[in-house]
């Protein structure tokens, strides 16, 4: 017997819950209505067979008594011949459709048609009969069903035999399993639009709670459900839901409102701290070389504070949504050949600046961008590759495919050739403050986790995507899907 690790799912449990609630209770009323059927028709049909097979059978023992009775009175009054048996038979056949006599004189056997004679007669019900004893069985003649009834009739050394045919309760029964059938079908279809139909009703604010949670994900936190005041059942869960969503919203904006404050209160102190470094770094030749270097190092840590603090003020602007876009249409190979060359400006010391590839194409594509935000995720990303991919070595724009929404696109890709991304992070990259699995991974070291971050809400605003993959020579490529402003170039 097999087995699975423990608390691993059987295959046929992964199978169940795969179907989905509303197909496990369809399937569950289809079955329930298939066992009701199944049982409430092997009932139905058992029961009438059972009544009309004992209700024929006792119709044929009285009919064949009443029969035997005729004979021994017939021949106790008389001596017949052979054909006078025969026609005495034929007598008692006349008044009951569907069965044949046969009659054992003194060991002699008459029977008043070829169709059944001695030999048909079921070897137990004549050894009974012939030995004394009266004796009723029934049996298969011809692939149809018979009742056999022999009667002794020791007066006149005789014994009789009467063989009923049973075909038409045969058939009642066949089209008595058919209707009940039938019936089982439409009752189980019946059952299975029941189910469906119960399952979707039942279902139904799940799926508006399903909608309302998929709106809030997307951040639409003023997404309520409505009241459900003519279900008492739902009512409840409504109220939490809204709850639920109040206090998740309360305490986003309170982060969101401390974020914005810390960084403004910040700023203050570091335009001080900045211009003191100033005065200081205007007299660096006065310092002695220890202080020199004590200046290097609180000037490199003042400016990565500033920047973080610029970035932070980013993020809760775009958070409160008061990130302001202003967008200016512009060529693809204008915009990214400036944008690159406003990056490589501040690039950290001895990066070597990245080749610049516009393909013929989209070199004169118009876009609709804001081009401080665009050069901001150039800025950031050749910053990344110089920090934790060795260095960009290219910045490609091209075609990209077509969306959905029929608008064309281009792509601007930034490759370097570090060590690259692992799969289960090129997601991850993007998360705020995220900053690698260990210190040697793309993301940790001095970096703030933020830069990334804000690629991705840079290019969110300007309507468009970006991703992470592994670039064709090895290492890493970013790329940024921009929408086409006017297509009339393509």
């Amino acid at each position: 017997m097999e087995t699975g690790a423990v608390g691993e799912p059987q295959p046929r449990a992964r199978l169940w819950a795969a179907l989905g609630l509303r197909a496990r209770v369809t399937v569950l009323f289809g079955l329930g209505a298939l066992v009701l059927s199944v049982m409430m028709g092997g009932l139905a049909y058992f029961t009438t067979r059972h009544f009309l097979v004992s209700e024929r059978q006792n119709a044929s023992v009285h009919q064949a008594y009443l029969n035997a009775k005729l004979v021994r009175s017939t021949l106790t009054q008389a001596e017949l011949s052979p054909t006078g048996i025969v026609k005495l038979l034929t007598a008692t056949d006349s008044g009951n459709a569907g069965s044949s006599s046969v009659l054992d004189v003194n060991g002699k056997w008459y029977d008043r048609s070829i169709s059944i004679g001695e030999l048909d007669i079921p070897t137990t019900l004549r050894k009974l009969a012939l030995s004394g004893t009266a004796a009723t069985q029934s049996f298969q003649l011809r692939g149809a069903p018979q009742i056999g009834v022999g009667v002794p009739i020791p007066s006149v050394h005789a014994t009789y035999f009467e063989v009923f045919d049973l075909s038409d309760v045969s058939n009642t029964l066949r089209l008595l399993a058919l209707a009940l059938f039938g019936a089982g079908l439409v009752t189980t279809v019946l059952g299975v639009a029941v189910g469906r139909s119960a399952s979707s009703r039942s279902l139904r604010p799940l799926t508006g709670v399903s909608r309302a949670a998929t709106a809030i994900a997307g951040g639409q936190l003023d997404t309520r459900l409505p009241a459900a005041t003519d279900d008492p059942d739902l009512a409840g869960l409504t109220r939490s839901f809204n709850l639920m969503v109040d206090q998740l919203q309360e305490r986003i904006e309170r982060e969101e409102r401390f974020t914005s404050d810390v960084s403004h209160e910040l700023r203050s102190p570091l335009t001080t701290l900045s211009t003191t470094l100033g005065v200081l770094e205007a007299h660096r030749d006065e310092l002695t070389e220890p202080a020199q270097r004590a200046l290097g190092l609180l000037a490199d840590d003042l400016r990565r504070f500033q920047r973080m603090v610029g970035d932070l003020l980013e993020i809760s602007r775009s958070d409160t949504g008061s990130a302001d876009v202003s967008k200016e249409e512009v060529t693809a190979g204008e915009l990214v050949e400036r944008s690159v060359a406003a990056s490589t400006r501040t690039l950290p010391t001895g990066a070597t600046p990245p080749s610049v590839e516009v393909e013929p194409d989209v070199a004169h594509i118009w876009l609709a961008v804001d081009k401080r935000r665009f050069e901001r995720v150039m800025a950031n990303l050749l910053e990344n590759a110089a920090l934790y991919g060795g260095g960009a070595t290219v910045v490609r724009a091209c075609p990209g495919p077509e969306r959905q929404d029929g608008r064309s696109t281009i792509w601007v890709s930034v490759e370097d050739h570090g060590p690259g991304l692992d799969p289960t992070e090129r997601g991850r990259v993007f998360e705020r403050f995220y900053r690698g699995q260990s210190s040697g991974q793309r993301g940790a070291g001095t970096g703030t986790g933020l830069g990334l971050a804000l690629v991705a809400e840079h290019v969110r605003l300007n309507g468009g995507t970006v991703w992470a993959e592994e670039a064709p020579g090895g290492g890493a490529r970013f790329t940024v899907e921009l929408p086409v402003e006017d297509t009339d170039g393509w």
